[in-house]
């Protein structure tokens, strides 16, 4: 993959105030408290692993068939295929919107799949995803959207206002937080959907097409928010079309889908390279 140029544009993009803070405090005491049940060390081993995936809807052939990959820490990976070949699919087994209908997958060291349904909502705490349909609350503020995943968390609202206005203006939005979603155009609506998503410094975050309502340039400044976000050590999944952003961050993963079959000719996905320096524990 092609380093990134170091152009005018990306300099000027300074990481937003909110993602140079520490976590949401109740998010983190949170993860503290789960450290003891499999919470991964960025670079020290994979934070996603599927196995022998598959995934049916109904009596219908397979949408994804025999999917394996691992995925580390901290890591980069961009999602590509054609329209129909299970991207959006695979992506609902990440965020744990679906169960597979065979194999493993394992998220932060644990099987997923077997997991107790009273357990999903905090793993779900811990993935920022950014729908393709947006999915934004519609008698919510743009502002209350944003904001949403901090009050979920417990931070103080006297702590909120800062990094909600910040980020607002950051995409673009910093005199539109009041408008509700159905007074928004699609772009707008995806741009807040997307700051909603990284706002609370997911461990995961997973990225539906986030490009794909916005022109070149607000493309390359949301592409800087995930990869400040990345320099964090947030693992970023984005499935996208796109090829020219994908040449754009450096040291960035693909992988490709066709026909719900991950292509994995060298076997790098499902056994990558351990990171060098990184001992075996």
């Amino acid at each position: 993959m092609k380093g990134r140029a170091e152009d005018g544009a990306t300099r000027r993009f300074a990481t937003p105030w909110a993602l140079r803070q520490p976590a949401p405090c109740a998010m983190a005491a949170w993860q503290g408290k789960q450290g003891a049940r499999g919470r991964i060390n960025q670079g020290m081993s994979a934070i996603v692993q599927f196995e022998n995936v598959g995934l049916r809807y109904g009596l219908d052939s397979e949408t994804l068939s025999d999917v394996s990959f691992s995925l580390h820490g901290g890591g980069f990976y961009f999602l590509t295929g054609a329209s129909g070949a299970g991207k959006t699919s695979l992506l609902k087994l990440l965020y744990l919107a679906q169960r597979p209908s065979r194999g493993v997958i394992r998220l932060f060291g644990e099987d997923v799949v077997t997991l107790p349904r009273k357990r999903l909502p905090g793993f779900r705490r811990r993935i920022g995803v950014v729908f393709q349909d947006f999915r934004l609350v519609s008698h919510l503020s743009a502002y209350d959207n944003i904001a949403l995943p901090l009050r979920v968390a417990g931070m103080a609202e006297s702590e909120i206002d800062a990094s909600v206005s910040e980020m607002l203006n950051w995409v673009g939005l910093g005199d539109r937080g009041q408008a509700r979603p159905a007074t928004l155009s699609g772009g707008e609506q995806q741009r807040v959907a997307i700051a909603r998503a990284v706002i609370a410094r997911p461990e995961i975050l997973v990225a539906d097409e986030p490009t794909g309502n916005v022109d070149a340039d607000m493309a390359r400044r949301l592409l800087t928010l995930f990869e400040a976000l990345n320099r964090l050590g947030t693992t970023i999944v984005v499935a996208t079309h796109d090829l020219p952003l994908i040449g754009q961050v450096q040291g960035a993963q693909m992988m490709r889908l066709d026909k719900g079959r991950l292509s994995d000719p060298t076997g790098a996905l499902r056994y990558p390279p351990r990171p060098q320096g990184v001992a075996v524990s």
